[in-house]
C-alpha cells in the first residue's frame, strides 16, 4: 500500500477508530475504514507579512496545484480553469463577478466517459485547457497527454454539464485553444513540432488551423506562425500555451517560452492577420521573474502560461502561472494561479519583469464578496463528511471505475473500502484527497477501522506522485496495532520505501486514534493521539523535499488525503 501523505497545511489530525472485538468482520467481509472529518490550516509567514488592505487582493489568487489558468468574459460573469493531469474529475471551473471572489461551481471532465485516465503516471493527462464563448456555447479545448491526444468539449452552462470529448486526430502537439474572429470565423492555434527537424532540444513551432464551428470540425491547411520563439538565433525553447485575441485591428499571439521552470517567460507577437506574420515586441518578455536574485525574500519564480481577459469596464488583466519556493528552487505546493492587471503602450501589452507582488489593487469592478468561496492567504478549512457527495475540494487519482466509498452508509462518515491497489501503482487506489496550498500547515481527520488484517493499512498521506510521498499509517502487526511514517523517494534503496518512525499503540483495537501532520516547508512533523490523550510526536523534523517538483519532477503539487490499501506493503518490497 502506497500511500503518499501530502499533507501541508497546518494540522492533518486523522483520527483513526477501531469498531469493538465484537463488532469485528468476518473472514469473507471486505476491509473498509470509516474517516470522520477532516481539517486543514495554512500559516505561510509570508501571508502574515503582506495581508491586503481595503480594495486591494492577495496572491496568489489561488494558492496551491492550480497550473496553467485559462479565462474568459461573458458579460460581467468571468470564468477560470486550470490543469488537473491524472487526478479526476478534471479541469475545475470557477466563476466570479469581480475577479477576485471566486467559486468552484464544476468540473468540466466529471464522468468517466469523458476522461479516461487509466494507467497513466499522475504527470500526464489533462494539459493546459483554454475556455472560450461563441454564440451561446461555451468550449473547453485540451489535450489528453498518453491517453488520446487533443479534443474539446462543449455546454451552455459552464457549470455543466459538457460533453462528451470531440477528438481533433489531426493536430500533433499540445495547448490548443480557440479564437472566434469577429467575421464569424474561428481557429485552433496549438504547440507543436518545427517544420522539417528539430534544430536543437526544444525547438518547437506554434500553429494555426481553422475550425469550423457548424461542423465542429477543423478545415483546410495548418501553417507555422511562430517558429521557436522570439529570436531563433538565440534557440528559445518551448513555445507554448498559445492564446489568440484581436485589439484595435491588430491580432495579438499571446504564448509561453522558456520551458515551466525558472527559465520561463511570457511573450506577445502581432500581425495585421489572422494567418501572420506575427512580428515580435521588441522588449519581450512582458513577464518572467527569471533575471531576479533567487535569494530574494518570498519569491516567486518560474512566471508564465499566461491568459488575458479585458474587464467590461475595459481593463486588461492576466492570470498566469507561478510558484513559491520555500528554499532555493524548492516548492511542494506546486504550480499556483496569479493575477495582475496589463499596461498598453504603443500597441503592446506588459505585465511586469519586476517582483510578483503579494498585495495588488483590485480591479475596477463591483466587488462580490458573496459569490467567493475560495479562499486565499491562510485559512481553516474542514469536511465532516455530513453532505451526500463529496465536496468539489476532493479529487481521486485517475478514473474511478467502481465505487469503493460511501458518504451515506454510515451518516456522518466517509466510508472507504480497503482494496488490493497500493497508491504507488498506476490504478486508482482508495485514496481522495485535496490540495496542499501553504509551505506551513496543519492538517486532521477521523477514521474508524474495521479489525484490519495484517496486510493492510490506513492512514493520512502526502502524495506527490508514485514514487514521492509521505505516509502517516496504521497496521496491525501480529495482535497489535502500530503506527507509522513512511517515505518514498530520492533515497538509496533501489527507490523502495523507508519506514523512518514506527511505535507500538499498546492496545489490540485501536479506538479514536488520530493522526496529524505539520508542515514546516522543508521538513514535516508526525503525531497520533489516541483517545482524547494529548498528541504523541511520532517523528520530527522529516525530510520533505521528496515531495517538491525539484525532486519528484513532473508537474502537479502535493495532495493531502485519506489512503487505504490491502497490498501496499507487497508492492513496497
Amino acid at each position: 500500500m502506497k500511500t503518499t501523505l501530502n499533507l501541508l497545511a497546518i494540522g492533518l489530525t486523522v483520527v483513526l477508530f477501531a469498531i469493538t472485538s465484537g463488532c469485528s468482520r468476518k473472514s469473507s467481509e471486505p476491509g473498509y475504514v470509516l474517516f470522520d472529518g477532516f481539517e486543514y490550516q495554512g500559516s505561510d509567514p509570508v501571508f502574515e507579512k503582506f495581508q491586503p488592505g481595503a480594495g486591494e487582493f492577495q496572491n496568489p489568487l489561488m494558492p496551491g496545484f492550480y497550473p496553467d489558468p485559462s479565462i474568459c468574459r461573458v458579460d460581467s460573469d468571468y470564468y477560470l480553469i486550470n490543469s488537473t493531469f491524472s487526478y479526476f474529475p478534471g479541469i475545475p471551473i470557477f466563476h466570479s463577478r469581480d475577479l477576485v471572489h471566486w467559486k468552484q461551481i464544476g468540473h468540466v471532465l466529471d464522468r468517466p466517459s469523458q476522461l479516461n485516465l487509466d494507467s497513466l503516471e499522475l504527470s500526464w493527462g489533462v494539459f493546459a485547457p483554454a475556455i472560450s464563448y461563441n454564440l451561446g456555447k461555451y468550449y473547453v479545448i485540451n489535450t489528453l497527454v498518453n491517453g488520446g491526444g487533443n479534443f474539446y468539449v462543449t455546454a451552455t452552462n459552464p457549470a455543466g454539464p459538457w460533453s462528451d470529448p470531440v477528438w481533433f486526430p489531426k493536430i500533433d502537439g499540445i495547448d490548443p485553444s480557440f479564437f472566434f474572429d469577429e467575421n464569424g470565423k474561428a481557429y485552433v492555434v496549438n504547440n507543436g513540432p518545427p517544420e522539417g527537424e528539430e534544430l536543437y532540444p526544444g525547438h518547437r513551432a506554434i500553429w494555426i488551423q481553422e475550425f469550423r464551428a457548424d461542423s465542429g470540425k477543423l478545415t483546410g491547411p495548418r501553417k507555422v506562425i511562430v517558429n521557436a520563439g522570439v529570436d531563433i538565433t538565440r534557440k528559445p525553447v518551448w513555445i507554448e500555451g498559445p492564446h489568440l485575441f484581436k485589439k484595435d485591428g491588430w491580432y495579438y499571439l499571446n504564448a509561453a517560452e522558456g520551458g515551466t521552470s525558472t527559465g520561463h517567460s511570457q511573450v506577445i507577437f502581432r500581425s495585421k492577420s489572422v494567418w501572420g506574420p506575427y512580428i515580435p515586441w521588441k522588449n519581450n518578455p512582458m513577464l518572467t521573474q527569471r533575471h531576479l536574485d533567487p535569494g530574494r525574500a518570498f519569491p516567486v519564480t518560474s512566471t508564465g502560461h499566461a491568459d488575458f481577459v479585458e474587464t467590461q469596464n475595459g481593463a486588461w488583466w492576466a492570470v498566469f502561472l507561478g510558484c513559491r519556493p520555500y528554499a532555493d528552487d524548492f516548492y511542494n505546493t506546486g504550480r499556483e494561479t496569479f493575477m495582475l492587471p496589463v499596461t498598453w503602450k504603443d500597441g503592446w501589452p506588459f505585465i511586469t519583469r519586476d517582483a510578483v507582488p503579494y498585495v495588488v489593487k483590485k480591479p475596477a469592478l463591483p466587488d462580490h464578496p458573496e459569490s467567493g468561496e475560495l479562499t486565499g492567504g491562510n485559512f481553516i478549512w474542514h469536511d465532516e463528511f455530513n453532505d451526500t457527495t463529496l465536496g468539489m475540494e476532493w479529487n481521486f487519482i485517475r478514473t474511478p471505475r467502481e465505487k469503493w466509498y460511501s458518504l451515506t452508509s454510515d451518516s456522518g462518515f466517509l466510508k472507504m473500502n480497503i482494496r488490493p491497489v497500493a497508491i504507488s501503482e498506476l490504478k486508482n487506489p482508495s485514496f481522495i484527497g485535496r490540495r496542499q496550498q501553504h509551505a506551513h500547515f496543519t492538517t486532521s481527520v477521523s477514521m474508524q477501522i474495521i479489525d484490519l488484517d495484517t496486510t493492510e493499512t490506513a492512514g493520512l498521506i502526502a502524495f506527490q506522485n508514485e514514487k514521492h510521498y509521505l505516509y502517516l499509517g496504521i497496521r496491525k502487526m501480529e495482535e497489535n496495532y502500530v503506527a507509522f511514517v513512511e517515505r518514498k523517494g530520492n533515497d538509496a534503496h533501489d527507490g523502495l520505501p523507508d519506514i523512518i518512525a514506527a511505535k507500538g499503540l499498546a492496545i489490540d483495537q485501536p479506538s479514536a486514534i488520530r493522526l496529524k501532520i505539520e508542515g514546516h516547508g522543508a521538513s514535516y512533523d508526525f503525531y497520533y493521539a489516541l483517545e482524547d490523550e494529548e498528541w504523541t510526536l511520532l517523528k520530527r523534523g522529516v525530510n520533505a523535499k521528496n515531495l517538491s517538483t525539484n525532486m519528484a519532477g513532473g508537474f502537479v503539487g502535493t495532495y493531502l488525503g485519506m489512503y487505504a490499501s490491502g497490498s501496499h506493503f507487497e508492492a513496497g518490497k
